[in-house]
């Protein structure tokens, strides 16, 4: 029966990369593997930045899973990639649920990676790692924003374990290591120390070159929930933390901050993804 089980589980795949045609960014090879997909380009901002869209089409993760993507960007290309819905991983099965997400941005390139939520139902067991290969005067802007727990339905995140590990290098050096380990429990719930009762916990990061001291107060004067949020100025860029009880709040906030840094630093307009408004 166990056997049977881990038949079933999925290793989806996906490998993209994007490519500067003239002055258009172009999605120039696309390979994918059940349950992951990307939709078609779109440009809803102009021919330079490409807008992509990765579905997971089977729903959800459930232990034993294996989800594994590829994105690259060549030199001066510009990308921004979403996901169609939040990521569920459901109560694990025995099994551990993984992710493995590695990107490189080449030279001059930039990427926005703003997936939406994920929610990790109790009793789940996920491992997500991400690292970001930089080039020179290369830039990166991701988030994410993770629920644990179906706060909805009175669920808390009491058992499992939910890791993340993040790390953004550029020529060989690390710019920024971040690596989280949150086990089910009582105890790291509830603690000051620990999620302080709070069952959304959310990331923004910022990396390219050193950001003015009046970005970093732009982007603190733009807290929503002063208690459990931060600023963070970083050598080459500039990191946000939210801890709170509401996705849409930690949403809104980091999208003003999105919003501020596209101007201010990345020379591009405003323009929210048309699969955050459905």
């Amino acid at each position: 029966m166990l056997n049977t089980k881990i038949e079933e589980n999925w290793h989806g795949k996906l490998h993209l990369v994007y490519a500067k045609c003239q002055d258009s960014t172009q999605l120039i090879y696309n390979h994918h593997q059940a349950p992951l997909k990307v939709q078609r380009p779109l440009y809803p901002e102009g021919d330079k930045i490409c807008h992509s869209i990765i579905l997971h089409t089977a729903g959800g993760v459930v232990g034993g899973d294996r989800l594994s993507s590829e994105i690259h960007l060549q030199p001066h290309s510009q990308a921004l990639i979403t996901t169609a819905t939040a990521n569920k991983i459901y109560r694990s099965n025995g099994l551990q649920a993984r992710q493995n997400i590695n990107i490189q941005i080449e030279s001059g390139a930039c990427l926005e990676y703003l997936p939406q939520e994920t929610i990790v139902f109790e009793s789940a067991v996920y491992r997500q790692d991400l690292r970001v290969e930089l080039g020179t005067e290369a830039n990166f802007l991701g988030w994410e924003i993770t629920r644990l727990g179906r706060t909805a339905r009175g669920e808390k995140f009491l058992q499992g374990e939910m890791r993340s590990h993040i790390e953004i290098w550029q020529n060989n050096q690390p710019l920024w290591i971040d690596r989280q380990i949150i086990p089910g429990n009582e105890q790291i719930f509830h603690s000051p120390h620990g999620l302080g009762g709070n069952p959304v916990i959310g990331t923004l990061v910022f990396i390219g070159f050193p950001i003015s001291q009046e970005i970093i107060e732009q982007a603190r004067s733009l807290i929503i929930q002063p208690m459990f949020s931060g600023v963070t100025r970083l050598e080459y860029g500039l990191l946000c933390r939210y801890r709170g009880n509401s996705t849409s709040e930690a949403r809104k906030w980091f999208t003003n901050i999105w919003q501020m840094l596209r101007v201010s630093c990345l020379n591009h307009g405003n323009c929210i993804p048309r699969v955050w408004q459905i």
